[in-house]
């Protein structure tokens, strides 16, 4: 490695380290506002004469804080995290598992539904028309009132389990899909489509051979959308289920108990699940994207 791209590297590290301090200390900041009235109302009792460096320091304490502080989160997260085996209910990453089990499933079904979805609605025109308004209407429904509703319908038909929760999460990431793929189906020129009319191509091989192919960049930009907001309707199934197991049912499990250290830990439990999934599907594109430019467009 070069010492350009040495100082290059740095370079790109430093802002995103001196944003990432910032926030933190807004967030200690936040933590001393929010926990004031309390701890003055607690003062003005027991008349403790008390200044701004014992408020905060008191602030940061707090065993059932408004909002706690970053090292109060981060010791909950050690307790969860790293002091749990995996396999105690008890664990963030046992947790985590139960909701990345019904993501991915949800994701998989909402990416095969939207492709399918798309395809229908490049190459039919009378589902252009009138599936087309329906799928956008249908992101207009909130998915909080959606979800009890899907969890007691398929209960009562004896589904429950994985399978409700990744419907869930299915409904949230297929829309992506559809509009990327939609989009990137429809993006070759009509030159090159004219093209493939001389060669005189048929149906299947103008699909497999460019459509496709120049829908791929399109398609692997809704992956990211789709697998993060899966992880949402993920965490949103969970939440009727009364605490079942799931980053959600941790997150149900503080609010009846006022554990706010405990639902800041779910959350960011929740938001590293999602950040490494987009990576892994930033990962598949790169690869994907790389056999593209190696040659199978051209050969097409």
């Amino acid at each position: 490695m070069t010492m350009s791209e040495v100082s290059h590297g740095q370079g790109r590290l430093l802002p995103v380290l001196v944003v990432i301090m910032g926030l933190i200390l807004i967030w200690y900041a936040g933590a001393v506002y929010l926990n004031s009235t309390q701890l003055i109302d607690r003062y003005d009792k027991r008349n403790v004469n008390w200044n701004l460096g014992q408020l905060a320091t008191d602030a940061w304490r707090m065993e059932r804080p408004v909002l706690p502080a970053p090292h109060q989160v981060g010791l909950e997260l050690k307790k969860t995290v790293l002091d749990k085996r995996v396999s105690s209910k008890r664990s963030l990453v046992y947790h985590a598992g139960i909701t990345l089990s019904s993501s991915l499933l949800g994701f998989c079904l909402g990416t095969l539904l939207g492709i399918g979805l798309a395809i229908g609605i490049v190459y039919v025109t009378t589902l252009d028309r009138s599936l087309m308004p329906w799928i956008i209407a249908s992101q207009t429904v909130p998915i909080l009132a959606l979800a009890p509703m899907i969890i007691v319908v398929l209960g009562s038909i004896g589904i429950t389990g994985l399978f409700p929760k990744s419907v869930i999460s299915m409904y949230l990431c297929f829309f992506p899909v559809v509009v990327g793929m939609v989009k990137g189906l429809r993006s070759p020129e009509p030159m090159l489509l004219d093209q493939m009319h001389t060669y005189h191509a048929n149906s299947m091989q103008v699909f497999f051979k460019l459509r496709l192919p120049s829908s791929i960049p399109f398609l692997f930009t809704s992956l990211k959308v789709a697998i993060a907001l899966s992880v949402v309707g993920a965490i949103v199934a969970e939440l009727p289920t009364g605490g079942q197991g799931g980053l959600g049912a941790r997150l149900l499990t503080g609010s009846y108990y006022g554990q706010t250290t405990m639902i800041w830990a779910a959350l960011i439990v929740a938001s590293v699940v999602s950040a490494l999934l987009v990576t892994a599907v930033g990962f598949c594109e790169r690869i994907a994207l790389y056999r593209l430019k190696g040659g199978q467009v051209v050969r097409a």
